[in-house]
């Protein structure tokens, strides 16, 4: 690890006490290499250097002598004793993990990383996208989808090997899958275990490979199903689909396939939650004479009936014309906004018309019984 000109305490980094033991210091270190794992943060460049530097911490704090010169000089005082981390020798982050903790990390961590390699393995999930109107959307529809996944090869059912020829004991393990190794480390030599790479852990390889999957016992192929999509879903959530994902490994089960729903917008509707909204336009004439207008909704036009006297925002609602509730038999309902608008471009007898009314309205027309303030509201709440 490089000297850098400022050195991060080692209880720090492992985020221990000072008085802490053995044990706690062992435990935080198993919990940092878990998080910085290879397999985990294969897209962070930083997260070998963070390793490096939290097994220098262990280094030093599981070692009694080294330990008592740190808690009494520093990192200098470990300078100068001699004490100089390089884990620059090994050829990758796995490595140096294996020479910590052994054999591919599985007897270290158990179920955190799984086990070896030579086991089943679970095949991957797929992720595709399924676009909707909300008409479908409201009433559920089937989608039919395309695409790639790994599939277990046909023509080897999956061994790897061309048919009738075969399987032989991997020369390079004996058949074990794995492969012993000793690392030099700072704490002496280790004994680690690697996973054959000439058999990939099988023990076992096909004299003469599968002409189809070339002896990989798994092909992509392309993939075709109808997934349907329930009545009432909303935008942005997925349908997961067991078990048609990409094929497993050495017998193990095919991952799942998750279908992103992706429900476009309507240009007559707002969705909110289970409810729709719409707006009509109505003229001030008929929003004071009262009048059926017809608003659209997701099972054709309906006639909606404006009273007379509707003010400029109020709300109507058509009871059950709204989403479908996806866990329930409920639907939402449309709330229907009128915008009250002010004719324009009068003609010479519809001004004289108007004009007529205009002198005839006294305070009792206008009266509301909202006070000032709840004007203000109403009128800011919809601008």
């Amino acid at each position: 690890m490089s000297q850098a000109p400022t050195r991060r305490d080692y209880y720090d980094i492992l985020g221990v006490q000072r008085d802490a033991d053995d044990a706690a210091i062992k435990k935080a270190f198993r919990r940092l290499a878990r998080e910085l794992h290879p397999d985990v943060n294969r897209d962070d460049p930083a997260a070998e250097e963070k390793f490096k530097e939290a097994a220098e911490a262990y280094e030093v704090l599981s070692d009694s002598e080294r330990r008592a010169t740190y808690d009494r000089y520093g990192h200098d005082g470990l300078r100068s004793g001699g004490y100089a981390p390089n884990f620059d020798g090994f050829g990758s982050m796995s490595d140096l993990f294996e020479a910590f903790f052994g054999g591919g990390l599985g007897g270290a961590f158990g179920s955190a990383f799984g086990g070896g390699r030579s086991g089943p393995m679970q095949g991957s999930d797929i992720q595709v996208g399924a676009e909707v109107t909300l008409a479908e959307a409201a009433h559920g529809t089937p989608v039919e989808l395309s695409f790639d996944a790994v599939v277990m090869c046909e023509h080897c059912r999956g061994n790897g090997a061309e048919p009738g020829t075969p399987i032989e004991t991997c020369p390079k393990c004996q058949g074990s899958g794995q492969l012993r190794t000793v690392a030099r480390t700072l704490i002496g030599q280790v004994m680690s275990t690697t996973t054959c790479d000439q058999c990939g852990g099988e023990g076992k390889i096909a004299a003469t490979p599968c002409r189809e999957c070339r002896g990989r016992g798994r092909l992509a192929e392309g993939q075709k199903v109808s997934v349907d999509i329930p009545a009432g879903i909303a935008d942005g959530q997925r349908i997961r689909v067991s078990g048609r994902g990409h094929a497993g490994e050495r017998g193990g089960p095919a991952g799942d396939l998750y279908v992103l729903v992706r429900v476009r917008e309507d240009p007559r509707f707002v969705r909110d939650g289970d409810d729709l909204v719409t707006a009509v336009d109505v003229a001030s004439p008929q929003a004071a004479l009262g009048v059926s207008v017809e608003v659209p909704t997701l099972d054709g036009p309906q006639q909606l009936e404006v009273p007379a006297g509707t003010q400029p925002h109020d709300t109507l609602v058509l009871r059950g014309h709204g989403m479908p509730s996806l866990r329930g038999r409920r639907h939402g309902d449309l709330r229907v906004v009128v915008n009250v608008v002010t004719p324009r471009n009068l003609s010479h007898a519809q001004r004289k018309l108007l004009e007529e009314l205009n002198e005839s309205l006294t305070q009792e027309n206008l009266h509301s019984d909202e006070g000032v303030f709840a004007k203000l509201r109403r009128a800011l709440h919809h601008h």
